[in-house]
């Protein structure tokens, strides 16, 4: 059997455990180790998940463990982007390896993400949680949809780079693995994907949510860049956009190790091996199995936010 075959029932099935053993530990009779196992558990699988789709761990970890563990959101927030940015450094080097990831198309954009998630982060830790809750669970239900009727193209046609782009070396060669030829790639407005960056990074700086989640689409239906360089790319903007963000989280005093730990060794586990399946697991599958989970935890959160849940 493919090794690729159980994440669409394994991850919602962690999913469905992860509250029982949050709940179970609030009883006194229960290990304390119950809450460093139910984490990495959890955030080992959306390692995987997190680098096959794009999306940075903090997209799923942030909805999830807010809405399905008591912990503070603030301290959510804040494993949330060392969680995006553990996984990114974990998956960077073997994309950078296999010439999927491009240099020269992130560090620009980078830029201008990691400047705007500093201002998100200090916005967010500003406000009050229940609005910052009800605010998530608006987004995270928006970018479920935005995942799901989005069409992704394999290899946008951009026959003439626009001169920013063109400016700043935004091109390159890769191999195609599956058809076994070299493609070129070149990018066309760049102008509208740096405005679109600074807003990613808003969002993710706020949110603690990473901007795997934006960025893929951006790169590839707006910028023209392949999918596989896209998704590739996204997960090494990541290592530099959350570094930014987490620095005003850490600065605060919003960590906490029982937290923080197994969930960081979880999701590098589990991003390690998603770095591996890139190139072989169907892209198809896992836009269900991310889309499915930000359905059931976008809904929680608002919930959780409005006290409908608590």
């Amino acid at each position: 059997m493919r090794p690729t075959r159980w994440l669409p029932l394994a991850l919602p099935l962690a999913l469905a455990l992860a509250p029982a053993a949050a709940w179970a530990a609030d009883a006194p009779a229960v290990p304390w180790w119950v809450w460093p196992l139910g984490l990495f558990a959890v955030t080992f699988l959306l390692g995987i998940v997190a680098v096959l789709g794009g999306v940075g761990g903090g997209v799923l970890f942030v909805p999830i463990v807010g809405g399905f563990f008591p912990f503070h959101l603030d301290f959510v927030r804040g494993a949330g982007l060392l969680l995006a940015l553990s996984g990114a450094l974990s998956a960077g080097p073997g994309l950078l390896r296999s010439g999927l990831a491009s240099l020269r198309l992130a560090m620009p954009l980078a830029l201008v993400g990691s400047i705007t998630s500093i201002l998100g982060a200090v916005a967010g830790l500003a406000l009050p949680v229940p609005v910052v809750q009800t605010t998530l669970g608006f987004l995270i239900l928006a970018i479920a949809a935005l995942m799901w009727r989005s069409k992704r193209t394999e290899r946008p046609e951009v026959p003439v780079p626009d001169p920013l782009g063109a400016a700043l070396g935004m091109h390159g060669i890769f191999h195609d693995g599956s058809t076994r030829e070299d493609v070129d790639w070149r990018v066309h407005r760049t102008p509208l994907g740096f405005a679109l960056f600074a807003g990613i990074g808003f969002m993710a700086g706020m949110f603690g949510l990473g901007a795997g989640w934006a960025n893929v689409p951006v790169l590839n239906l707006v910028m023209g860049v392949p999918l596989r360089v896209s998704v590739s790319t996204s997960g090494f903007l990541l290592s530099v956009i959350d570094t930014s963000a987490a620095w005003v989280y850490v600065n605060r005093g919003a960590l906490l190790p029982m937290l923080v730990v197994p969930s960081i060794l979880g999701v590098m586990l589990g991003a390690r091996i998603g770095g591996r399946l890139v190139q072989t697991v169907r892209a198809a599958t896992i836009r269900k199995v991310v889309v499915s989970l930000m359905l059931v935890a976008g809904t929680r959160a608002l919930a959780k936010g409005l006290g409908i849940w608590s």
